[in-house]
């Protein structure tokens, strides 16, 4: 599981945490590529057809295809993982809350905004209240959005600003941009900000497949039928993107970071 953390040059990034352990029949990917050539991914896979190791690759792509063939190869070892879904759940329950570590890592951003004297008074204000969804942000917000997208709920009161692209993964100015958010009740805040739902640019509904079904459905969420918000300005289109890249939950397979 992926949490935030100060790198060494001062700069929030991203810690893994990773488990080692030896085989015992440890082996060679380069003395098995004929099987392995035909489960590499066709972008950002961690060998080259000839079996190298991609030191140019950063973030790599193991299919499930791949890591069942390395299975497979290493034999009882890592076959004997009979359920690695209940092995992942494990390891993500054992780790430290990733809500718990984006607040650090937001509070970080804060407070270098809120001390930052290059910076005026009034707009060091505006961008903290931002991070909460309030003052300038949500007026700015208002101007564009009337509504819940979802629940189609008017009155301001029951509706939370919510950003698109994420306060700690803006700008500044996108921070405060009213085309960077919606105006959403809180259960599907609560939804959307946890990447368990997003918007296609046309506005139909995307469900995350790792989302519960039935707690979907408590917090108002149709999952029987096709859903349509309406459609989105070209501004909003950009955030929306993000969103689904960086945010929404989908299963793609096993990403090592």
């Amino acid at each position: 599981m992926a949490s935030p953390l100060e790198n060494l040059t001062g700069q929030i990034g991203w810690r893994v945490g990773v488990r080692w352990r030896r085989l015992d029949n440890a082996i060679r990917p380069k003395d098995h590529m004929a099987r392995l050539r035909l489960e590499l991914a066709s972008r950002y896979a961690p060998l080259t057809q000839d079996g190298n190791g991609l030191q140019s690759v950063y973030l790599t792509h193991v299919s499930t295809g791949f890591a069942s063939t390395l299975f497979a190869l290493i034999g009882k070892e890592a076959t004997s993982v009979a359920d690695v879904g209940h092995e992942v759940s494990r390891i993500e329950r054992d780790s430290p809350a990733p809500e718990r570590d984006i607040e650090e890592w937001e509070r970080r951003v804060e407070v270098a905004i809120a001390t930052d004297a290059a910076i005026r008074e009034t707009e060091r204000t505006a961008l903290v209240q931002a991070r909460r969804g309030q003052g300038l942000f949500r007026d700015n917000v208002r101007a564009v959005e009337r509504a819940c997208r979802i629940t189609r709920v008017e009155r301001m009161e029951h509706l939370i600003a919510s950003h698109v692209q994420p306060w700690r993964d803006s700008s500044n100015v996108q921070r405060l941009d009213g085309e960077n958010g919606l105006l959403l009740t809180p259960t599907v805040d609560h939804l959307f900000d946890k990447g368990f739902i997003s918007f296609e640019d046309s506005g139909q509904l995307i469900v995350s497949p790792v989302a519960d079904q039935s707690s979907l459905k408590r917090m108002g969420i149709d999952t029987e039928r096709c859903v349509n918000v309406g459609a989105f300005s070209e501004g909003q289109r950009c955030y929306l993107e993000f969103h689904r890249e960086n945010v929404l939950r989908m299963a793609r397979g096993v990403a090592a970071r």
